[in-house]
């Protein structure tokens, strides 16, 4: 079954809206490439949504591909990504494949004017990353990095705390995402910097940056003092049995644990930790602590990420006296909420496509790239 060309697409595969047909009221036409885990988490997302089709899939395993295809009746799947941007017909595609890739899918798919959702990090360094954002301001669309913890319900409420000025100004903050034994598969593409671009700073890492600036109101950060340590994945340990068993097509050659210190401008400090394997507690720890002249705040989710809504606790006083409370915490909707983010994006035109070219994504990237030299040179380094 072939997917109808629209009217407006060039023989480039240049797609725009119909003429007299604003783009928030445009059927919109979707692909997601990638059918692990993050890829599913799209492909549930888009379904649940009006005025949203999902008319491509494009995957590797096979059966896994043809399973996804007949369960979201998907008309057109295709085992590699360039197949699904040629056969076009596409307005916006997810991006959710090892990190190596997202850069040349992303930036094919903005060259043919298709908006795009990639998954996190934007890409394996930042001089992707730059890439991808001049393709998106190039092409005059909506790119976008799924960052889906900022969206939990318990750092909204804390989000709300702070913005409110429950806390005073904030000066010191520590952000961590720590397993015991959760490296995502010894030996594989995750274990290769070539194709993942890091460790535990780059996968996990970099949600606990990202949601540590965004509840800081995004703050510049000035300089970067990293160390980085590979100790227990190269002696074959620390991949557990809840993330898969061992491989051997490659060797573990990305740290395992990884801290940071971050001066921000005005002062402020910030501490990030990622691990993917250290001997502490079995469940996995999501956690946020931030300090500031009228108050302070902890966040911890044990066994993150799955818990709905971790322990959140405000500490304050009110003349003289102990007012520590704890905030009211809805369920957060994690990448519902970043897929709905996108369409709306896309559906708010050229005005608000030019609000979503991957900049802050971009941004963490850079932070990230920072650390990882500050920890092979041993030294602070300014950006």
């Amino acid at each position: 079954m072939n997917i109808e060309q629209s009217p407006a697409q060039g023989a480039a595969g240049q797609q725009s809206a119909t003429p007299g047909e604003g783009p928030a009221s445009k059927e919109l036409r979707v692909g997601v490439v990638g059918i692990g885990w993050a890829g599913q988490q799209h492909l549930m997302a888009y379904n649940g949504l009006d005025g949203v089709r999902i008319v491509a899939l494009a995957g590797m395993e096979e059966e896994l591909r043809n399973s996804l295809q007949a369960e979201y009746s998907i008309p057109n799947a295709f085992a590699d990504w360039k197949d699904m941007l040629e056969h076009g017909g596409l307005d916006a595609i997810s991006v959710a494949v090892p990190t190596f890739l997202h850069a040349p899918i992303a930036i094919a798919a903005l060259e043919r004017g298709i908006h795009v959702l990639s998954e996190k990090p934007i890409a394996r360094n930042a001089v992707e990353g730059q890439a991808m954002v001049d393709a998106a301001r190039k092409a005059g669309r909506v790119l976008d990095v799924a960052f889906n913890h900022r969206r939990r319900g318990d750092i909204k409420a804390l989000k709300g705390v702070i913005d409110d000025g429950g806390l005073g100004r904030p000066y010191y903050a520590k952000a961590s995402w720590l397993r015991r034994s959760g490296i995502p598969t010894l030996g594989s593409w995750f274990t290769n910097p070539e194709l993942a671009g890091g460790g535990p700073l780059a996968d996990i890492g970099v949600h606990a940056l990202d949601y540590a600036l965004h509840l800081l109101g995004e703050p510049k950060v000035v300089a970067v003092s990293a160390a980085t340590h590979s100790e227990l994945g190269p002696q074959g340990r620390g991949g557990g049995s809840a993330y898969s068993a061992l491989a051997s097509s490659h060797a573990f050659e990305v740290e395992d644990f990884a801290s940071a210190f971050l001066r921000l401008e005005g002062g402020g400090t910030l501490v990030i930790e990622a691990s993917w394997a250290t001997y502490r507690e079995t469940d996995d720890l999501l956690d946020f602590t931030v300090y500031g002249t009228d108050g302070g705040a902890e966040l911890k989710v044990q066994g993150a990420p799955f818990p709905a809504v971790g322990q959140l606790r405000v500490f304050t006083d009110r003349e003289g006296e102990s007012a520590d409370y704890v905030p009211p915490v809805l369920p957060g909707r994690a990448h519902d909420a970043v897929v709905e983010d996108f369409v709306t994006a896309v559906r708010g035109g050229e005005q608000a496509w030019g609000e979503h070219d991957g900049s802050l994504a971009l941004y963490r990237a850079q932070i990230i790239d920072a650390c990882y030299l500050s920890a092979r040179e041993q030294r602070e380094v300014r950006l």
